[in-house]
């Protein structure tokens, strides 16, 4: 927390308000980022009916291979994401919004592999709504989605990474890939 800020954890007993303003924290920037990329704006795109839009598939059984494997690809997304989620709250004690970041550094879980698990969840739900739906709309909303988030990263993100942590921060993208996890020992931060 910030100094001066109480915690919400006094005598080992979490405080209910600060809890509840956390969740509220979280859920909001859930709602407002995540949940529109990977929500809101496939529904649009589907229910637009777009020139050229129609399934990859005939309605064979490659359609049913489909629908599975982009179901479990949504699944997988959003277990990456929970978990990203979950450790920006315990251990970088902020919200996935830039408005709300994290006040530590987080490097532990999927954050060892890469720099940027969270987004590689969101891009593998939207990767398995294009195949769940045989959508080439969803596949250059991913496409798209992929794009912004490269020029963010590069542009904003970690440039504010590094005013915000320094040399720990340096010393993390040395070490860690952004997007694609090394086959080697080396993608880990120790």
């Amino acid at each position: 927390m910030l100094a001066g800020m109480p915690t919400p954890v006094q005598n080992g007993a979490v405080r209910p308000v600060a809890s509840a303003i956390m969740l509220v924290r979280h859920l909001a920037s859930i709602l407002i980022l995540p949940f529109m990329v990977v929500v809101v704006v496939p529904l649009w795109l589907l229910s637009a009916r777009l020139p050229g839009e129609g399934s990859w598939f005939d309605g064979s059984v490659l359609e049913r291979v489909g629908t599975v494997a982009g179901g479990m690809l949504v699944v997988a997304g959003f277990a990456l994401f929970a978990w990203c989620v979950m450790l920006f709250a315990r251990v970088g004690r902020g919200t996935l919004a830039p408005w709300d970041p994290t006040r530590a550094l987080v490097a532990v879980g999927p954050y060892r592999h890469i720099r940027n698990p969270m987004i590689t969840g969101v891009a593998t739900m939207l990767a398995g709504e294009a195949l769940v739906f045989g959508s080439r709309t969803i596949a250059a909303w991913l496409a798209l989605f992929l794009v912004i988030n490269h020029l963010y990263f590069l542009l904003i993100e970690e440039p504010g990474l590094v005013r915000r942590f320094g040399e720990s921060y340096e010393a993390y993208r040395a070490a860690v890939p952004r997007w694609l996890p090394r086959i080697t020992r080396q993608s880990t931060v120790e």
